[in-house]
Formats: C-alpha cells, structure tokens, sequence
C-alpha cells in the first residue's frame, strides 16, 4: 500500500508552486527591465555621438564637409569590441562621407530590411529630430540613430542627416551584467522566502505535532477529555475527538452496567444449582434426588436461555458485527416463527396462532434476527401468563406485531422495560432480555417499536414498523 503524502509535504508544495511561477515572472521582468536599462544607456551614447559628429559638419566649398572628432565614435566603442559605423546625407539623402552607407528611414537600400522606427526625441535648442530604431544590415544587427539637423549660419541653412550605428554586442554585455547582480537580488529574496515558508508552515503545523503527541501519549485506558490549547480549526478537531471519548465513555458506562447485571443475572440461577446439588447429595431418598433433578433441569434451561439471550444482545450492540439486509418475505418468516414455538406453547396450554397472506410481502431485513425478535415476543407473552397469543402481519406499511390477553404493560413503564434486564412487574419467569433484543433488532433495521394495549385493552399489542423501503 503506498504511503499517503504528509501534510507538510502538500503544503509546502502547493505553496511553493505559486512562488516559482511568481520567481519566474520577476526573471522575465528583470530581463526586460535590464535590456531596457542597457538600450537606453546606449541609446544616449548614440545621441552624444551624432551630437559631436552634427557639431562638426560645415559648409566648405560650396559642399557640406566633416571633420570628424575621434571621440565621437570612441564613445560607442566598449570592452565588448563592437563594430562602428557612421555615414553623412545631405538634405536631397546624397551620401557625402562615412565608412558605411547607413540606409535611412525615407530613402532606404533596396536590399536592407528596415524594421519601423522605435523612437524620437526633439532637441529643442538646435531644432534636430534624433531617431532610433533596430535594422538589419548586411547580415548585421545594428542599432542606429539619425540626427536630422542644419547648419547654422545666417546666410546658409543646409539641411543634413547624421546616421550612426553600432552592433549590440554591448548593449548585451550591459544587459547580461544588469541582470546578473538582479539575479543575486531576485536569489537572496526567494531564499528568504523559502526560508520564511518553511518556518511559517512548521508553525502552522506545531499545534497539529502537540495534538498527536497528546494523543499518543495517553493511557490507553483512560477516555478522559483531551485538555491542550489549540488554535480554532483544530479546537474543532479536539472538540469532535472529545466528543468521541463522550461516547465511548458512555458506551463503556453501558457496557459495564450490562456485564454487572448479567454477572448478577447468572450468579443466582449458578448459585442455586450448586445449593440444590448440595442438598440432593446431603439426601439418600431416590425421589427427593429426582425432585432436585427437575429443579436443576429447570434451572439449567432457564440459564441456558439467559445465556442466549446475552450473546444475541452483545452480538447487537456490535456494529461490526452487523450483518447485510437482504430482500425477505415478511410472511413466511412469520409463519416459520410461529411453527417453531407452537409445541412449547401447546404444552403450556396457550393457543398460539398468525395471520398472514399467502402473497410474499418483501422487505430488506436479516431473517435469523427477526425470527429471533417473534421468538422473544412469543416467549415473554406465553411467560407472562397470555393464553392467547397472535402474530400478524400487515401491509402498507408493512408491520410485524405480537398481539396476547396478557396482563399487558402499564403505560409509564413501556420505555423502561425496553431496558435490559428490567422487569415490568414481578414474578414470571422472564430475565428482562427479550424486549431489549427486540428493540435493539428493530433499531438495526431501521424500524420503529410500539408497545400499546389490544383493542379490547385486556393484553398486550408489540408492533415492529418498517419504515425503509421494501426489498
């Protein structure tokens, strides 16, 4: 059998899901705001270098010229050893100098890819529009920036276009080192988070490790109540659990209630078999040896009964012990209860008979208990002086009653004398088993047990309602 996962373990997963998607967003997040850091940074090399080259450029014989500051493309170049380029239009986007032809956003190369522009800022004091984008050019990657400005001079406003690009080499360098010491940052947070999570979730789970020690530390024996403070959701378990304890101490209670009084019940009948035994051995007169004989006889059987009476109801009490109900016909198990306990009754006088239709009337029960439940009725009806005893069945619903002209049961003891061992009146022959059994078999079978009195209220009427549904 697998080994089911500990709470710990559920826990600590479930939340440590979340926090890795969480830890893999802010990776992302990291990146792009490192990529975006980085570009910027170059982004404003690019400005400061078409700035430098613009504030170069003049007008010399009757054509634009530059003379090209060494600083102005040194700027761009970094440990990372990209490659530089730079080119000067003029105004009609003829190339003048530079050491590539760097396509433009208006008039492109035909066979250079341009992707859109990207960005645009305005110098306000020189009136230069600067604007960036990425583009592909002979198989590089380029970042370029255009600087479209004018020369100025009073007599002449020629217009012209600087363009500067670099590879990124650099800018992935910058980006790559950014995110490196995010990296260190985003580690040592989710560690302390971790950390956090193992700690909060050891504590959560400290008041569940004392309830089980608790629980495994008790006595066995003792059912007293569990007395540790919890926190709300596991005070609600402590308070089922001692509402369980509650139970058991009660059924105990029974339990021990039940075998004291059966320990009585068999003790007397015991004892007066061996005080019989004692007074025929005492005795040389055959027939005073057969009298203690009978006495013992009668004593024996009734014990012997008493005896089986015990073990039905302990065999009741015990839920795992309870068998399946199966579909039953309810009038031929009363007509079989009946034949069984007709010689017994014919020999005692008591005219014993059933009614019930020959038609099967089906309902879900345990045969061998519900005969035991007739039997019991029949027995105490027959001991306690009835001479006429019927059992009937009826449908819809369908009903199981016991009716005799007994002395019947007074109304303010018909709920005492479902207790075992109680007696409703002295005398009889009867232990105060065989309605306890009775009830508890109707109970099993979710039936409802009604004693009331016959309708000419000269006997006794014990009636089994079956309220489930029929098999």
């Amino acid at each position: 059998m697998r080994r089911p996962a500990s709470l710990y373990r559920r826990l600590l997963t479930w939340l440590l899901l979340p926090l890795l998607g969480l830890g893999a967003l802010m990776l992302v997040q990291a990146y792009l705001d490192a990529r975006h850091t980085a570009d910027r940074a170059f982004d404003r090399l690019l400005e400061a270098a078409t700035l430098a080259i613009a504030d170069r450029v003049q007008w010399q014989d009757d054509q634009l010229w530059l003379d090209l500051p060494p600083a102005a493309l040194e700027m761009l170049a970094t440990d990372a050893e990209e490659r530089v380029f730079y080119a000067l239009y003029d105004g009609d986007g003829n190339f003048i100098t530079g050491n590539a032809r760097l396509p433009g956003d208006e008039r492109p190369d035909q066979g250079n890819r341009q992707e859109p522009l990207q960005g645009s800022l305005q110098d306000g004091a020189r009136g230069d529009t600067l604007l960036y984008r990425d583009i592909e050019w002979h198989s590089l990657a380029l970042r370029q920036g255009t600087r479209r400005s004018r020369l100025e001079d009073w007599s002449l406003q020629e217009r012209f276009e600087v363009r500067v690009a670099h590879t990124r080499e650099g800018r992935e360098a910058l980006t790559l080192s950014l995110l490196r010491g995010n990296l260190a940052y985003i580690a040592a947070m989710a560690a302390l988070a971790i950390a956090a999570l193992l700690l909060a979730i050891r504590s959560a789970l400290a008041p569940l490790t004392r309830l089980r020690s608790a629980i495994r530390s008790r006595d066995p024996r003792t059912l007293a109540p569990l007395e540790l403070p919890l926190p709300r959701e596991l005070a609600e378990l402590r308070e089922t659990v001692n509402d369980l304890l509650a139970r058991m101490r009660r059924v105990r209670a029974n339990q021990e209630r039940f075998i004291g009084d059966a320990s009585h019940q068999l003790r007397t009948p015991l004892a007066g078999l061996s005080t019989r035994a004692e007074l025929a051995l005492r005795q040389d007169d055959p027939v005073a040896w057969r009298s203690a004989l009978e006495a013992m006889q009668t004593t024996s059987a009734s014990t012997a009964r008493l005896a089986g009476q015990l073990l039905s109801l302990t065999r009741l009490d015990n839920p795992e012990a309870t068998p399946d109900l199966a579909p039953l016909d309810l009038n031929a198990l009363a007509r079989r209860a009946t034949r069984d306990a007709w010689a017994s009754c014919h020999r005692d006088g008591i005219d014993l008979g059933v009614e019930a239709d020959e038609t099967p009337l089906m309902i879900d029960g345990v045969a061998w208990q519900l005969e035991e439940a007739l039997t019991n009725l029949i027995d105490n009806a027959r001991r306690y002086g009835a001479q006429h005893i019927t059992v009937r069945v009826t449908d819809d619903p369908p009903t199981l009653a016991v009716e005799d002209d007994g002395p019947g049961i007074a109304k303010d003891q018909r709920l005492l004398v479902l207790r075992p061992f109680y007696r409703g009146r002295d005398g009889g022959e009867g232990s105060g088993l065989g309605l306890a059994i009775v009830d508890g078999i109707a109970r099993g079978h979710k039936a409802r047990l009604t004693l009331e009195p016959t309708a000419n209220d000269t006997g006794l009427r014990v009636v089994v309602h079956f309220m489930g549904d029929r098999g």
